[in-house]
């Protein structure tokens, strides 16, 4: 889960990281409000959950209070990559002396979180890394041991910094990354930590991204995800409300399975077989006919599926509590699109009675039932 840069900056605060004074409005009003609190110039920021903003024309800048509202009253019409503006964060700009990078993230291929840092920030790290790659320094955190003071000081030290200003650098790089940890993050990131002309060292923007397997952790996060106060489609939010792994794809084949693994190997049969894929849906294991309906209307509310794949390993899961929560949806919803079953396991016998007597074919090879759902989506 992404946060915004005002809920980013807030957690960054808590930790003791200097941010720029500021606050986040909804319209014109509030924006005075905020203005008339702080010291011009003003920085404007359209808080959308993409990267990029700026260069999107997503920050403006105001040298009054009469100024900052109509930069926010601007942004506050538009849409940011083609995200509409719901809020801004009005906070006093900063004289910039140097802007750097700071990061914490997963490296995926070494299994441990990756300290990224660089004496060259406020553009993407990637544009970074592929113009002066020297200018990039990783550091591997052992999972066991952690990220300290020693090796924060030890890049602030290879950024060039000396004295108090490596101090100021190592405590907030060693904050960041408590700060990633405490939250669950799978990246959080200051771009730019900027240096002011005092010598001073202010995160202008923050982003982090939550593990959304720890949201259970983070309720008042989770809490405006289910609220919807974020871009998912509706199909994103019905399975994030019901505790669905709901992936949306690009074909017409939708697919609901039980177990990460299987779904997985269903997608790839189904492309294996010159099919296309819709979604990813794992209902998880000891799936009950309830949790079956909730798939089945969140996979039959896409308007790209033209045919549904179910494939059912039973062990924890119930063949019958699967065939009963596909004829609730077809007595309950009456929009029942084509669909290809393949049902084995535990009570299987009385799963396939179940769809059989409704008049719904069940198969057991999951390779018949990959083939004969392709075949149908032409």
């Amino acid at each position: 889960m992404k946060l915004f840069e005002y809920e980013a900056k807030a957690e960054l605060a808590k930790y003791g990281i200097p941010i720029p004074a500021g606050g986040r409005a909804t319209n014109v009003s509030q924006t005075h409000e905020i203005a008339i609190k702080l010291k011009p110039p003003f920085a404007v920021k359209a808080q959308v959950l993409i990267s990029g903003r700026g260069k999107a024309g997503g920050i403006l800048f105001a040298d009054s209070v009469s100024e900052a509202e109509k930069a926010a009253e601007k942004l506050l019409k538009m849409r940011v990559k083609g995200i509409p503006v719901k809020s801004v964060w009005i906070e006093e700009k900063v004289r910039i002396k140097n802007e750097l990078y700071l990061g914490v993230t997963i490296d995926r291929v070494n299994r441990s979180y990756v300290a990224i840092a660089s004496a060259v920030g406020g553009m993407e790290i990637e544009e970074i890394a592929a113009e002066a790659p020297s200018k990039v320094m990783k550091f591997l955190i052992n999972p066991q041991h952690g990220f300290h003071s020693f090796h924060a000081l030890q890049i602030a030290g290879r950024m060039g910094y000396r004295g108090s200003q490596l101090l100021k650098v190592g405590i907030i790089f060693e904050s960041l990354y408590r700060v990633g940890m405490d939250h669950d993050a799978e990246l959080i990131e200051i771009n730019p930590l900027v240096e002011t002309q005092d010598g001073k060292f202010v995160a202008v923007d923050a982003r982090m991204i939550i593990d959304d397997n720890a949201l259970f952790r983070h309720q008042q996060y989770k809490k405006r995800l289910l609220e919807g106060e974020i871009e998912l489609t509706s199909q994103e939010l019905a399975a994030m409300k019901n505790d669905l792994s709901y992936v949306r794809l690009k074909g017409n084949i939708g697919v609901i399975g039980n177990g990460a693994g299987l779904v997985m190997a269903t997608l790839d049969t189904i492309q294996f077989y010159g099919g296309k894929p819709a979604n990813f849906l794992d209902v998880g294991g000891g799936a009950k006919a309830e949790r079956i309906f909730a798939a089945l209307n969140i996979v039959f509310s896409d308007p790209n599926v033209k045919v549904l794949f179910i494939n059912i390993l039973g062990g924890l899961t119930r063949c019958d509590e699967v065939a009963r929560g596909i004829l609730k949806a077809k007595e309950e919803t009456g929009v029942m699109k084509p669909m290809v079953i393949r049902l084995v396991g535990t009570n299987e016998e009385e799963g396939k009675r179940m769809l059989t007597e409704a008049g719904i074919h069940v198969l057991e090879s999951m390779e018949e039932a990959a083939q004969e759902v392709v075949k149908m989506s032409r």
